[in-house]
């Protein structure tokens, strides 16, 4: 996903302190250049600006199961940023399925708009979207979080969000092992087999995460698989799933002694299961770092609990647009 001649999000934040930082990868295809550049924008206008939200609103609308009590919600997601000229609105579907369901639990579409006219613009992937920003803004957070010398990814999870994760990760960062643990073994299995890189299967999220430099969660646990106890001190978490106030994948012992990140204190407090349940404090907004408003902390162990913002499908989904019309 490589663009030539431009590589922003290679560049790192301190330089001397993040040695394992470096230049992407090539990837081929206009398609795969234009989400990238797309996220370089999206990392760009946040390293500039902080997570600015022009406007931002979020309905969750719960839909009534059929004979089983698995949640099932659509989420409605509009945004609005003048100085990206972007106006979205992202309808997305988060199902929960019984085992081995076919559809992902996740599934978006992304209507942008005319900010002049309100016209309709362009329907774009939301899932695609959804997946590469919510990775990038991952990315953001450990460029800035990490332990320097950082040698060890592990993964808790195997599915969409994972493989943007390790994805962009792995470009960005180089890792001497990758280890992944999910509840699925053969999920697990499917996604060491399918990544460019090699992977570890670990066959418990404490043997995945003992000795980790770098933790991503990217479950869909409603009570904790992750313990402070296996935490190593000065490792960073990125926490992406339990995005519902009474789901957690962090346990309370990780949450109180960490200094905890968020995209949204707003989003976190009314949100975020890891943070209300238990009662942890939160330290700062990403913004708030980008700004230098407030330290980074890469030397302590952190947390960033990542809740997702409508903005960035907006400055993702316009950039996208107009690489495509660009091109056409």
């Amino acid at each position: 996903m490589g663009v030539p001649g431009h590589s922003k999000l290679a560049e790192p934040v301190r330089a001397s302190s993040k040695p394992n930082v470096k230049p992407l990868r090539q990837k081929q295809g206009p398609i795969e250049q234009g989400v990238k550049r797309g996220l370089e924008k999206l990392i760009d206008t946040f390293q500039q600006h902080g997570l600015l939200v022009e406007c931002q609103l979020e309905y969750n609308t719960p839909i009534l199961p059929t004979g089983n009590c698995l949640l099932r919600y659509l989420g409605v997601m509009p945004a609005y940023s003048a100085a990206d000229d972007a106006l979205i609105t992202k309808l997305v579907t988060f199902y929960e399925h019984l085992k081995d369901s076919p559809a992902p639990s996740h599934q978006a579409t992304v209507l942008l708009f005319d900010p002049r006219n309100g016209s309709l613009k362009a329907v774009l992937d939301g899932s695609v979207i959804t997946a590469k920003r919510t990775a990038a803004v991952s990315a953001i957070a450990t460029k800035l979080l990490m332990p320097a010398f950082a040698e060890v990814l592990c993964i808790l999870g195997a599915g969409v969000q994972a493989y943007s994760h390790y994805e962009i990760l792995t470009e960005l960062f180089t890792f001497k092992e990758v280890r992944i643990w999910n509840r699925s073994k053969e999920k697990a299995e499917k996604f060491a087999s399918s990544v460019h890189g090699p992977v570890r299967v670990c066959s418990s999220a404490q043997e995945a995460v003992v000795g980790a430099d770098v933790i991503v969660t990217v479950t869909m646990a409603a009570e904790p698989i992750l313990s402070g106890a296996w935490v190593k001190p000065g490792a960073h978490i990125n926490a992406i799933g339990a995005s519902r106030p009474d789901w957690r994948e962090l346990d309370d012992e990780l949450m109180k002694n960490c200094f905890l990140f968020v995209d949204s204190k707003e989003a976190a407090l009314t949100e975020s299961g890891d943070v209300i349940l238990s009662g942890a404090e939160i330290f700062a907004e990403l913004g708030e770092v980008l700004k230098g408003t407030k330290p980074a902390l890469p030397e302590k162990t952190t947390v960033f609990k990542s809740l997702g913002l409508a903005v960035e499908d907006a400055v993702a989904a316009k950039f996208v647009y107009d690489a495509w019309s660009a091109a056409n």
